[in-house]
């Protein structure tokens, strides 16, 4: 009886598609590798290991663990940045505030690996690039514009919008921050609360 021929690796799969898919698998392997057994785990043999590649792949691609990591910086926040950048403008600039607030929870869910590299200091010695700090800056960049957005049209409390956007990030990050480490069991329920608390508290009703 012939055997079945083994499954292809994540890396085989992955080579079908482009560098681009090959790109993102190794990514996707080295963040999960981060998350789950730490910085000690974050070595180009074990990466390649994981996906069933050769090192030389990694080489090629970030050209070794710092340009690894710096790629993992600039993924996690240009994931950010597009799942911001996807909410749907609404009329009033106060509802794309709040469904931007959604947004950022259900990217922290959805990217919670890519998370902590992100918002913390998950390998030792690392400091993010130019560029890593860019891309990171235009994300955060959305959520001040819409903050400026609710300024301009009059419904904002009196006080400098850059204050108000760092108030409302730090708020919802403060709350997607106790849910990935398991503190907020009923998040689901309470983070309409939350969002309802930054209505009332950073706007005024608009003047007739």
């Amino acid at each position: 009886m012939v055997a079945d021929p083994p499954a292809p690796s994540a890396f085989e799969r992955a080579q079908r598609q482009g560098d681009e898919a090959i790109r993102t698998t190794l990514l996707d392997a080295a963040s999960c590798l981060l998350a789950t057994e730490g910085p000690q785990a974050l070595a180009l043999r074990r990466i390649a290991a994981e996906v069933g590649c050769s090192t030389t792949v990694l080489y090629r691609m970030f050209g070794g663990k710092a340009g690894l990591t710096e790629a993992l910086y600039i993924e996690g926040f240009e994931r950010f940045r597009r799942r911001l950048a996807a909410v749907p403008r609404d009329p009033d600039p106060r509802a794309h505030l709040r469904e931007l607030g959604l947004a950022y929870r259900a990217n922290a869910l959805a990217e919670r690996n890519y998370y902590g590299l992100m918002f913390g200091e998950p390998v030792p010695g690392f400091e993010p690039g130019r560029k890593a700090l860019d891309t990171a800056l235009s994300a955060y960049r959305i959520l001040e514009d819409a903050v400026v957005a609710c300024a301009a049209a009059g419904l904002l409390i009196d006080a400098d919008p850059r204050h108000v956007a760092v108030s409302f990030w730090a708020a919802v990050h403060g709350f997607v921050s106790l849910e990935l480490d398991g503190h907020l069991p009923d998040a689901d329920a309470i983070i309409g609360t939350l969002m309802l608390g930054a209505s009332s508290g950073f706007f005024v009703t608009p003047r007739k």
